[in-house]
């Protein structure tokens, strides 16, 4: 079988995570590494097996590199938008880490640079790719539930504090150049980790809606700001065509978890672990609750790498449901924006 050549620019820690995923695809390689530290570099080199005539400090010189297919962009998120039209420019497939841009007006650059290109474009939310989702797909669409109603999900990781003994927390030190709090490089919970939410309500909400951002309001938003100006905790309602609703939130000083709830009007569906999988599903139908087994029995980024270098093999250039769509990405950064501008 002929294997999909993937580069990647940017080796923090969501890239070590991704390339360990390569070890369980069969159609996909990890063919080429760019990072301007060197010592990251040649981690990625020895740890992955790379060939160091495929490894460059130069980002420019693995995207114009003829042998990688695609591009996966895992830099800060400040970067995103003037590397994903670089490898649009140079005729590049491209993933690009999640949020893809850092606000509406970039993504709808990119947008416009993808207008009749025969070019993959994707937003890594790798989570839509694992079993647990169709699962919960196949539920909905089955009437199960009956007809959904509303929702809520939610992304918290106490990062602000660590515990020092049993009953003591002692607050963090927050670098203020660190990308999650500074607010030039994209910092805040919102970008980081509020995007999921929004992505799953989209997927939710699209099932029974034809969305366009005039069908959606964003309301009763609450936020927190830290110490360095951006966002460490944030709440919201989305309200879809003036039906469905799903209430958000996201933290950087709260253990919220990642569980997520549908409620239709027959039953419910709830996630245990909405973003990585691997936990139960509890189906809810008149106070009688069923739990089914949601397993993922491999690396989670293997699913979206797999996923997608069959559809390039195909020349298949958009996204298969339920990954995100280059609309539904649009629509989250269109609903970031309302809920960071106010």
């Amino acid at each position: 079988m002929e294997k999909i050549n993937w580069g990647i620019i940017g080796l923090g820690d969501i890239a070590n995570k991704f390339s360990e995923g390569f070890n369980e695809t069969s159609n996909a390689k990890l063919l080429s590494i760019s990072s301007k530290n060197s010592q990251k570099l040649n981690d990625f080199k020895r740890k992955f097996n790379i060939e160091k005539k495929y490894c460059f400090n130069n980002y420019e010189d693995l995207i114009n590199c003829s042998e990688v297919d695609i591009v996966y962009i895992a830099l800060p998120n400040s970067l995103h938008h003037f590397w994903v039209l670089k490898c649009i420019q140079n005729q590049k497939h491209v993933l690009v880490e999640k949020p893809a841009t850092l606000n509406y007006q970039e993504i709808k650059d990119i947008d416009k640079s993808l207008k009749n290109k025969n070019l993959f474009f994707g937003e890594a939310f790798m989570y839509r790719y694992l079993p647990h989702i169709n699962l919960v797909l196949n539920i909905i669409k089955n009437q199960e539930i009956g007809n959904i109603v509303s929702m809520n999900s939610y992304f918290g990781i106490n990062i602000l504090t660590k515990k020092k003994f049993f009953f003591y927390n002692k607050k963090r030190n927050i670098n203020p150049n660190n990308r999650l709090f500074n607010k030039d490089l994209g910092g805040g919970c919102i970008l980081d980790l509020g995007c999921y939410p929004i992505s799953l309500s989209i997927l939710i909400a699209s099932l029974t809606n034809n969305l366009k951002e005039t069908d959606i309001k964003v309301l009763d938003i609450k936020k927190e700001l830290g110490e360095t100006n951006v966002d460490i905790e944030a709440y919201a309602k989305l309200l879809f065509n003036d039906s469905f609703f799903s209430q958000i939130g996201t933290s950087f000083k709260n253990q919220l978890g990642g569980i997520s709830e549908i409620i239709g009007d027959k039953g419910s569906i709830k996630i245990n672990s909405s973003w990585f999988g691997g936990d139960k599903v509890i189906k809810t139908i008149k106070g009688n609750n069923y739990i089914i087994d949601s397993n993922t029995n491999k690396n989670i980024y293997s699913y979206q790498i797999e996923n997608i270098s069959k559809n390039l093999s195909l020349n298949i250039f958009q996204p298969q449901y339920p990954g995100m769509s280059l609309k539904e990405t649009l629509l989250n950064m269109y609903i970031i924006d309302e809920w960071l501008n106010v």
